[in-house]
């Protein structure tokens, strides 16, 4: 059977609407001319709510590893203590980042699959004896579907030394969680374009409070094109230091209005009901769960197949046989487990996709009958939870 229409199920880059589209494909026009000046007015403060933030939030053509990268240089001076939770591929990342430049690196090492534990993290910081500057985090980390406990760790954080900065990855979750940079007392939070923010990659944003900007303008670190000063001088005039991806920052613009329409509070609920719907139904599927339920993303699931030869069928036959197009594992889970990302333009039944497809494959390979039995389950939380 031929399916015409592929699936992207990747923890990105997601599928973009055709809303979203049809604004990156209108004609060009000129980056520093007013009508630029309206364009990018409109995307630096419609992504305020996204981000829980009361600044305009600043917007980089540039990958979402940029992001990771200016937010350590913006805040933190080269002789600085600085924290790195690495709970992943991408927390590692962080800790590659740090190390580039920084000395003074303290890793607090997080088992891959679990979530950051508060108290054994508070005791990490006190056994340090030194100033900590900043402490940099996943707020969920993509590699394995963890979702870190953001607002008890900000408020942990700022409780023990008000005076450390809290510097939040959440490339692949805003958009799909509720964050408030005030609440969850964090002090810069980055994001990528190509997650649930549902674009094409080329974008990456920064939110930040009044007491992050003050350190931009403090750090002597050395940094030019990621240098956030030009930046949020540039936002001011709804402008930007360098030649930006006009067409995207359209494309910014009809997301934001796709979330309007929606309701941002139905936009997360739609993500976390879709997480728990496929949580079942893998389970239904004798599929076991990298991730435990109470620590589990609402944009990406991992899981593990019962074998090497299991997995690379699930995988190689989802992609050749459905048109569906789903992620392996990273660093030591590559050929461990499988992901599936859920965040953007997606709906219970683009997730049913996959589901159905798993049980036709596993029947086949397992010699057993699994036809109805993820569906079922899948569905039966979909008519509880909508």
């Amino acid at each position: 059977m031929h399916y015409y229409q592929p699936l992207l199920l990747t923890p990105g880059p997601t599928p973009v609407p055709d809303e979203i589209m049809s604004q990156i494909q209108l004609p060009m026009v000129g980056h520093r001319s007013s009508d630029f000046e309206t364009i990018a007015e409109n995307a630096y403060s419609g992504l305020k709510p996204i981000f829980g933030a009361q600044n305009d939030v600043l917007i980089l053509t540039s990958s979402g590893t940029s992001v990771l990268e200016a937010s350590m240089l913006n805040i933190a001076n080269l002789e600085d203590h600085i924290v790195i939770i690495v709970s992943g591929a991408f927390g590692n990342r962080f800790k590659q980042i740090a190390e580039t430049y920084y000395k003074n690196v303290h890793i607090y090492d997080v088992t891959w699959g679990e979530s950051v534990d508060i108290n054994s993290f508070l005791d990490y910081l006190k056994s340090l004896n030194v100033k900590v500057t900043a402490i940099f985090t996943q707020f969920c980390e993509t590699s394995t579907g963890v979702l870190h406990p953001i607002h008890e760790l900000g408020q942990t954080i700022k409780s023990y030394d008000s005076d450390i900065y809290f510097v939040v990855d959440g490339v692949s979750c805003i958009g799909a969680v509720d964050v408030d940079l005030v609440k969850d007392h964090i002090d810069v939070l980055v994001s990528g374009s190509q997650k649930a923010i549902m674009l094409p990659p080329g974008l990456a944003f920064v939110a930040y409070n009044n007491r992050a900007k003050s350190r931009f303008n403090e750090v002597t670190t050395p940094r030019f094109y990621l240098d956030l000063n030009k930046y949020v001088d540039a936002s001011t005039k709804h402008s930007t230091p360098f030649t930006p991806n006009v067409s995207l920052f359209r494309g910014v613009n009809a997301y934001v209005d796709l979330v309007k329409h929606e309701g941002l509070n139905h936009v997360i609920q739609r993500h976390y009901m879709i997480r728990d719907a496929l949580r079942v139904a893998l389970k239904a599927l004798d599929l076991k769960l990298l991730v435990k339920d109470d620590v589990a993303s609402p944009t990406v699931t991992a899981f593990i197949p019962n074998s090497k030869d299991e997995l690379a069928l699930i995988k190689n036959q989802l992609k050749s046989r459905f048109n569906i197009t789903i992620a392996g594992g990273q660093g030591h889970l590559k050929g461990e487990i499988l992901r599936i990302g859920h965040m953007g333009k997606v709906s219970p039944f683009d997730i049913l996709s996959v589901v159905s497809a798993l049980e036709l494959i596993l029947t086949e390979y397992r010699n057993a009958n699994y036809i109805g039995k993820g569906v079922t389950k899948f569905m039966e939380v979909i008519q509880h939870e909508s």
